[in-house]
C-alpha cells in the first residue's frame, strides 16, 4: 500500500462505516489507511496488545461477512486445497468497534496517527451522529 500523507475528510471516514453483527464497525484496511499504516503492520500492533482488544472492541470476519463493496483481492484464497506452491490463505479483515477504534489510535505511533487522533476527537461526535443514523436507516430497511 502507498503511503498515505494527507488526513482523509469526514466524508471518507463516514463511508467506511459498515453495519456488522448489528454493531459500527470499520474494517482494519480502511483503519490502516485513515491512520497511514500496512495493514500487515497496523495488525500487528493490535496483536503486540491484544489484551486492549477484547471481543466486543474488535472481531475477525468471516467470508459472508465481508461487505459488497470491499475489496474480494484483500481476501483472495491463493490455494485452499494446500497441495501445491503458493498455500497461504490471506487473513479475513477485523472489524473495530467504536471502542476498539479509540484504543487502537492509543497503541498506533506515527505523525499521521497522531493528527487522525485529533480529527477523531474532533470530529467523534458528527461521527456517531451519522452511524447512528446510518444504523436506524438500515433496520428500517430489513
Amino acid at each position: 500500500m502507498a503511503e498515505n500523507t494527507e488526513l482523509m475528510t469526514v466524508d471518507n471516514i463516514y463511508n467506511r462505516v459498515y453495519i456488522i453483527r448489528g454493531q459500527q464497525v470499520m474494517l482494519d484496511y480502511d483503519l490502516a489507511e485513515i491512520y497511514g499504516y500496512e495493514v500487515k503492520r497496523l495488525n500487528e500492533q493490535v496483536k503486540r496488545n491484544i489484551a486492549r482488544f477484547p471481543e466486543d472492541f474488535m472481531f475477525q470476519l468471516t467470508k459472508d461477512e465481508i461487505p459488497e463493496n470491499f475489496s474480494k483481492s484483500q481476501i483472495a484464497t491463493l490455494n485452499e486445497n494446500g497441495d501445491r506452491r503458493g498455500t497461504n490463505i490471506k487473513k479475513l479483515p477485523f472489524a473495530f468497534t467504536e471502542q476498539g477504534i479509540y484504543m487502537l489510535a492509543t497503541v498506533l505511533r506515527g505523525e499521521l496517527a497522531e493528527q487522525m487522533k485529533i480529527l477523531f476527537q474532533i470530529r467523534i461526535s458528527k461521527i456517531l451522529l451519522f452511524i447512528k443514523d446510518k444504523s436506524s436507516k438500515q433496520m428500517r430497511h430489513t
